[in-house]
């Protein structure tokens, strides 16, 4: 074991970079976790080096080697240990649950025979040449306890719940399909989101989704005041039979989207969008409903199509009014999945198709496990009135 007193990084990381180029992505990396682990010690202790105080949880024990696999390469990093309690730093775990999962997923491709030359270069930096079906299945097995238990935990009072859908390539019997990925987002009572839950299924919609919100319910999931969400196929119906007394705030965003369908002169979109932005930012529902009759009547003859879309569809993206007014801007679309859809993609693009349905559950359960963590160990999202 080795003892590091008074590390500090060092102070210019872009000069490191610009000497060593990407040849010096590793060593960069483990100076990171090194300081990132190190700092999480010092909080756990509750005092700095050498200091006294009798807040003090534990005594400082040096360090013990680790290499870990990262898309870089081996990584050697040093463990902060201490001297009774048991503390291990999450700043390592937790960032290497998503580069496991998507690993794994490369790993399954290759072992199954349909991986490319692509798969099996990664492999060769992540795992060594040698992947075999074993090593995968042991690997798996401890992963899958870790990520089902988080899908699982208990859940409890949330008043805002965001729901949507993406689509991942999988294989099934020799066939890609189509799998639905559904995530939940919930703002909790102290204002920070959270991922609720998620879910992979090649089955159809509805009762997918239907399963789905039943699993959050069971799971303790309470007091939810408004969901907001797009009007996905299956989901409507779903919402209805679950959370029927709950009001729906339909994704102002996509409707914009959904309303120039219905405008077939390009010159008259900007103006239609403007209109229906009008009535979106009202001051309360009544207002908007004014609007919203208004502008109903401006394109009855000139566009009657769009003039019936406009009375039907609208109201539903006017529930969010209700709320207060800090929290209308961050709850009347569902864009606050957006990041979260960003950063599947840039992981699930790496695998294309995906071997099977658990190994896409697997990798999307993972980072949507480390966001969440991000999340809750943040600021609050936002701010509820005091009673």
């Amino acid at each position: 074991m080795t003892y590091h007193p008074n590390y500090t990084p060092p102070a210019d990381w872009l000069e490191a970079i610009t000497q060593g180029g990407f040849e010096a992505l590793p060593e960069i990396i483990r100076l990171l976790f090194n300081a990132a682990m190190q700092a999480e010690r010092q909080a756990y202790l509750g005092t700095e080096p050498y200091q006294r105080s009798e807040g003090r949880r534990d005594q400082a024990n040096g360090f013990k080697p680790k290499t870990v696999k990262t898309r870089v390469g081996p990584v050697t990093v040093d463990i902060p240990q201490v001297r009774q309690g048991e503390f291990y730093p999450q700043a390592l775990t937790r960032g290497l649950r998503s580069e496991r999962a998507l690993t794994l997923a490369l790993a399954e491709m290759y072992v199954q025979g349909v991986s490319t030359r692509r798969v099996a270069k990664i492999l060769a930096t992540l795992c060594g040449t040698e992947v075999s079906s074993t090593q995968v299945s042991r690997a798996t097995a401890e992963l899958d306890e870790a990520l089902s238990q988080w899908r699982g935990r208990p859940l409890g009072p949330c008043p805002y719940l965001i729901l949507d859908a993406r689509y991942e390539k999988v294989r099934e019997a020799g066939v890609v399909r189509d799998a639905a990925v559904l995530i939940a987002l919930g703002v909790g009572l102290d204002g920070k989101r959270r991922v609720l839950g998620v879910s992979v299924s090649l089955g159809e919609h509805e009762v997918h989704w239907r399963r789905f919100m039943q699993s959050l319910i069971e799971r303790g999931l309470s007091g939810v005041q408004l969901i907001t969400s797009d009007a996905h196929e299956g989901l409507k119906a779903a919402r209805r039979a679950v959370f029927g007394g709950v009001p729906w705030q339909r994704c102002q965003f996509h409707l914009q989207q959904n309303a120039q369908a219905y405008v077939l002169k390009v010159e008259r979109k900007a103006e239609v969008a403007a209109d229906i932005r009008a009535i979106f930012n009202a001051p309360d529902r009544s207002d908007a409903e004014a609007r919203l009759t208004k502008t109903v009547h401006k394109y009855a003859q000139t566009m009657p199509r769009l003039a019936a879309w406009l009375q039907e569809a609208i109201p539903d993206g006017l529930s969010v009014l209700a709320l207060p007014t800090a929290h209308q801007r961050l709850l009347r679309t569902s864009n606050g999945l957006e990041r979260v859809n960003q950063e599947l993609r840039r992981r699930t693009r790496v695998v294309g198709i995906f071997p099977n349905e658990a190994a896409c559950g697997r990798l999307v359960t993972a980072v949507l496990m480390e966001m969440s963590d991000d999340w809750e160990a943040g600021k609050a999202y936002l701010t509820f009135p005091s009673t």
